[in-house]
């Protein structure tokens, strides 16, 4: 039952009628991790918080550095040295102390990863490597939980959502080993500031589709974008029967 602080707060989202107030109970009764707190995860986290997910799992070992500060919304002047999980969590309890946070302000191992993954109902992928994002899939394989990816480098950006156990691909479905030494990264081909922001908030509106029960998330589909020109797509996905991580799976 939403209180009447809760009822004002969150009233622009109960006038959805596909989403109202059994959506909005169910955020509140959701956890979701995200790891990574920089330029992906700072506004999926915020908006996730915002919107009313009861309780978010925040992981990052990195620290805050004035370079971060172009992108990595959650994070001020004052954060400067600050742990990227602890700072995030200082920003989301200014939005709704009442959201409950749980800091590992460290690197997580693939064990890691998989307890923590195994004590929420959605994962957020704001990593920025190949060998985190292939070892979150594995971890949310293993615990039947979905992953929300996005990925983004100079203009340009792509999301999707990570099932197998309820039907589609996996990431490893989509990326082999091999593609690690190809990819590009913000460091040394740039990022600008509001893509990251986009993807991140798009990475929140699919989990919150997903806890909630409303709309259609972007299972089985990549979206791809490139906001120099504006040219976005979405592309289906197929799965992989010979994929090292889902493909025991039977559906």
């Amino acid at each position: 039952m939403l209180s009447d602080a809760q009822l004002l707060r969150y009233n622009r989202q109960l006038l959805i009628n596909e989403f109202d107030l059994q959506g909005q109970e169910r955020l509140l009764q959701s956890a979701v991790l995200v790891v990574g707190l920089g330029g992906l995860g700072c506004p999926a986290a915020l908006y996730l918080a915002a919107a009313g997910v009861g309780r978010l799992v925040l992981a990052d070992g990195d620290e805050v550095e004035p370079g971060n500060l172009q992108r990595q919304i959650a994070h001020g002047i004052a954060d400067i040295g600050a742990n990227k999980a602890r700072s995030a969590a200082a920003a989301i309890a200014a939005i709704d102390p009442e959201i409950t946070v749980q800091v590992h302000p460290r690197l997580l191992g693939e064990a890691d990863m998989g307890e923590l993954a195994g004590e929420v109902d959605l994962v957020i992928d704001a990593t920025d490597n190949y060998p985190a994002r292939f070892a979150l899939n594995r971890a949310c394989i293993a615990v039947g939980v979905p992953l929300v990816s996005a990925a983004a480098v100079r203009s340009e950006g792509q999301l999707a959502v990570f099932d197998p156990v309820r039907g589609g691909p996996c990431y490893r479905c989509l990326y082999t080993e091999s593609d690690a030494d190809t990819a590009l990264s913000c460091s040394e081909s740039g990022v600008l500031a509001p893509l990251v922001g986009v993807l991140g908030s798009l990475q929140a509106m699919e989990a919150l589709k997903l806890l909630s029960g409303f709309g259609e998330p972007m299972r089985g589909r990549l979206l791809v974008a490139d906001l120099r020109t504006m040219d976005i797509r979405k592309l289906a996905l197929p799965r992989r029967r010979d994929c090292p991580d889902c493909g025991h799976l039977e559906n």
